[in-house]
């Protein structure tokens, strides 16, 4: 992975981003960036444009304030997810207007095609629901969970309890890609540690917590580069 050290902002990089070029690590599939980001109070990123990509932000620490050109602004916090498909074109900031560092995953992928009218959207799950259990906060258009993307990939999340274990099937076709956002465990006999990364291919996983866990997964149609 890159690293990035700006001062307000410090960045993990799982894919190639900004000064991180690595050209063998450019994707994994549709999905074309993980930006695990630490946003230091009364900064962010100012007024800048996007063009045909899906944006998902999840937060993990902190506050994260959006605003854009289509006239949105909100902020969302722990737990919680905003999207933007950028579509045609689309300016926006995103900005820490609170008192501790912000933590987000800051998510791209790749749409099924281009110039998508412009759209945004954020959605606040109750904590309770990714209580060792797999919460589906992101779907395609097709599938059931709150936000929508324009692309064939879902979103899960859970947060596992010290010594629990739960399984996560990724099919025949089917690729996927884990974060160990906070905590440690141990998957299919590998050990991962916080800030890691996995990636999976028509495997089924085990996952057992060595330590309270916080894990997404991102599940998508098998096309590894």
């Amino acid at each position: 992975m890159g690293k990035s050290d700006l001062g307000w902002l410090r960045s993990i990089f799982h894919f190639s981003f900004a000064d991180y070029f690595n050209i063998d690590n450019m994707n994994f599939g549709v999905l074309r960036v993980i930006n695990d980001d630490l946003i230091a109070t009364g900064t962010g990123f100012d007024l800048h444009p996007h063009k045909d990509m899906e944006i998902v932000s999840y937060i993990i620490n902190g506050g994260l304030t959006h605003g854009d050109s289509m006239g949105n602004k909100n902020t969302v916090y722990r737990g919680e997810v905003q999207y933007m498909s950028a579509g045609t074109g689309v300016y926006h900031s995103e900005e820490n207007l609170g008192d501790e560092t912000t933590r987000i995953l800051q998510i791209w992928i790749v749409p099924d095609k281009k110039d998508y009218k412009p759209a945004y959207g954020d959605y606040r799950f109750n904590e309770k629901d990714r209580q060792n259990n797999w919460l589906n906060i992101v779907s395609s258009k097709e599938g059931n969970a709150p936000i929508k993307i324009n692309q064939d990939a879902n979103f899960y999340v859970v947060e596992l309890d010290e010594g629990k274990e739960i399984e996560f099937s990724v099919e025949k076709g089917r690729q996927g890609y884990l974060v160990q956002i906070e905590g440690d465990s141990i998957i299919n006999n590998l050990e991962l540690n916080e800030r890691d990364g996995l990636e999976i291919v028509e495997e089924n996983i085990n996952i057992k917590a060595k330590k309270k866990s916080h894990i997404l997964v991102i599940e998508m149609k098998k096309y590894l580069n």
